[in-house]
């Protein structure tokens, strides 16, 4: 059983629409799954199509290039890496903080290499990128394998924004979605909202689907590795996996654009 004050926990995730996550692996733990993570950013671990790729920019760049490296579905290309000591840990976490939460819908790595001042992960809420489906709540967990600040792209979020009524407008980042996977939302610089949420290695962040987020680009000489676990309820899964929509980058838009109501040019 995890030690963690899981009353004061869900207050605020539910108030804030983000909490942070004291560190619960040790360096052991860390270490093994940095060894895995980094076998996938270097391509030792063959990721096939768009799974693995740019989120700073199109499907079309050189992975030498990449500013964001984004590794989606680590547990379906690489099965050994399921089950692992972060999964279960999580998997507590989020049970914790919403009980229905009780089935990991998806998984994702994502990277920003030393000195990419590019890397920039746009303002957007996660539901944006989901079909619609009856419930949902999610509950993500955001492990940072590296000390995180604002240098080397810590995430950003607009506090309270989950209890908005409706989802902010997104758009493609570049052309339409068949070009790029990336949405974002307009954000107003200076928004007083906006916190960032530096963490020390093996601290985590635990987030609500539709709390506006973002990262700035990694303008200092160390990686800024994230590792993604996201947890929905076992109904909501089933109903996404019945549209044929599993998280991976070759999902097929036109479940995107039937159901969420994005158009033919990708957009909302």
């Amino acid at each position: 059983m995890l030690d963690l004050d899981l009353d004061d926990l869900r207050q605020r995730f539910g108030r804030d629409g983000f909490v942070r996550i004291p560190k619960l692996l040790d360096d052991a733990q860390l270490d093994e799954l940095a060894a895995t993570y980094m076998r996938f950013v270097r391509g030792g671990i063959p990721v096939p199509g768009r799974d693995y790729c740019d989120m700073a920019g199109d499907y079309g760049g050189a992975p030498e290039d990449f500013d964001v490296v984004n590794v989606m579905l680590p547990r379906r290309h690489h099965p050994a890496f399921a089950g692992n000591a972060w999964e279960e840990v999580a998997a507590e976490v989020a049970a914790g903080l919403f009980p229905a939460a009780t089935t990991l819908d998806y998984d994702q790595l994502v990277a920003k290499p030393p000195g990419h001042p590019k890397a920039v992960f746009h303002w957007h809420q996660d539901l944006a990128y989901w079909p619609a489906t009856p419930s949902p709540e999610t509950v993500t967990l955001w492990l940072a394998l590296d000390d995180v600040d604002a240098s080397n792209g810590c995430l950003r979020f607009v506090k309270g924004s989950h209890l908005e009524p409706e989802l902010r407008p997104h758009r493609p980042l570049t052309g339409d979605r068949d070009e790029s996977h990336t949405l974002v939302a307009d954000v107003e610089d200076g928004d007083p909202a906006i916190v960032e949420a530096p963490l020390r290695r093996g601290e985590a962040l635990a987030f609500r689907e539709r709390i506006v987020h973002g990262s700035g680009g990694n303008v200092s000489d160390r990686w800024r590795r994230a590792y993604v676990i996201a947890f929905r309820t076992a109904e909501t899964v089933a109903a996404e996996r019945a549209m044929g929509f599993t998280h991976s980058h070759e999902d097929d838009l036109d479940v995107l654009r039937g159901v969420s109501g994005l158009g033919d040019d990708g957009q909302a």
